[in-house]
């Protein structure tokens, strides 16, 4: 790492690597046993989530905006704010004539169907029921309990992040032909990332696999790619709190406390013969150096930064996760 300080008195978090070939890195491939990534996966997937899925970012559904519509499990829903900024969810289909909500306009905060002029406040109406909703100020959460099917909970278990208005946020979402077990099993293997994203990732090593329950966390060292041989080193912990999502937070290095949350969402239902998850990935960027300030400051232009980056990696993954679903369900999938 570099010796030079920075404005602050600190060093400068840049490391110039000695060149070197994709193919001349270490094999990972001993070390990413699959069996040790299918446990991790089990663990995961035997996690209660309440019923809570996480359908997009908190900023796309504003007050006074159009309504915001979403697949989930099947199930078609509908979001928008009230007049006070409220959020407010349910059924995608207008109880009347089965208009698609997501097409209709928010009036006073009042939801106006554009087929007829049915008007929902965000409360029962002739079999329209609301479903319960949550909003963490990233990302918007709703309970489908008969999409989840457990024993659902008041609030979704909404992961630690760094402290609300220290850091910068963006959320990236994409959709692939895989399930939601596809997406997490990707995230579950630490092990390719300087392999398949080499532009992003250097230098990565898996420090401790997880030990089991009790200590049920992948730690990696690994460099950020910034360009060229420019890197930026830290040590990073995986987790998966819930069936659907995994969580990246980096815990040494620059940027320590900032956190990348994967949501494997799913778009179909459990019977689809093709099914399709949604991927809201939610990137929350922190750092203790004073010029961070500035990053809050332009958090506008970054953003479509942060989700170009994330696109790129998801371009990958999901290639990634696709190709799993598909060897899994010709019984083609290896062990």
């Amino acid at each position: 790492m570099s010796d030079r300080p920075g404005r602050a008195g600190r060093p400068v978090p840049l490391r110039i690597r000695r060149r070197a070939a994709w193919a001349n890195q270490p094999p990972t491939w001993r070390e990413a046993r699959p069996a040790v990534i299918a446990d991790a996966l089990k663990r995961a997937t035997a996690r209660p989530s309440g019923n809570w899925f996480v359908v997009g970012a908190s900023r796309r559904i504003r007050a006074g905006g159009r309504p915001y519509g979403r697949t989930v499990g099947g199930a078609e829903i509908v979001l928008w704010r009230s007049d006070t900024g409220e959020l407010r969810a349910g059924p995608g289909s207008c109880p009347h004539l089965g208009a698609p909500l997501r097409d209709s306009r928010v009036v006073c905060g009042t939801l106006v169907c554009h087929w007829h002029g049915l008007a929902l406040d965000g409360g029962r109406f002739a079999g329209w029921e609301p479903y319960p909703v949550h909003d963490d100020g990233v990302l918007v959460w709703v309970r489908l309990d008969a999409v989840g099917g457990e024993e659902p909970t008041e609030r979704p278990a909404v992961p630690e992040r760094p402290t609300a208005g220290g850091g910068v946020d963006a959320v990236y979402t994409a959709i692939g032909r895989c399930e939601p077990q596809d997406v997490v099993a990707n995230r579950l293997d630490p092990w390719h990332g300087s392999w398949f994203h080499p532009y992003s990732f250097v230098d990565l090593t898996v420090a401790r696999p997880p030990a089991g329950e009790e200590d049920d966390v992948f730690v990696v060292d690994v460099s950020f790619r910034v360009t060229g041989r420019l890197v930026v080193p830290v040590r990073a912990e995986f987790t998966a709190p819930g069936p659907r999502t995994v969580i990246m937070r980096i815990t040494e290095g620059e940027g320590s406390t900032s956190v990348v949350e994967t949501h494997a969402t799913p778009v179909t239902g459990a019977s689809a013969a093709r099914p399709r998850t949604a991927v809201v990935e939610a990137v929350v960027a922190a750092s203790d150096r004073r010029g961070f300030a500035l990053a809050r400051a332009v958090a506008p232009v970054l953003r479509p930064l942060m989700r170009r980056t994330a696109g790129r990696l998801w371009r990958d993954d999901l290639a990634y996760a696709e190709r799993r679903w598909e060897l899994r369900s010709t019984g083609r999938f290896p062990g």
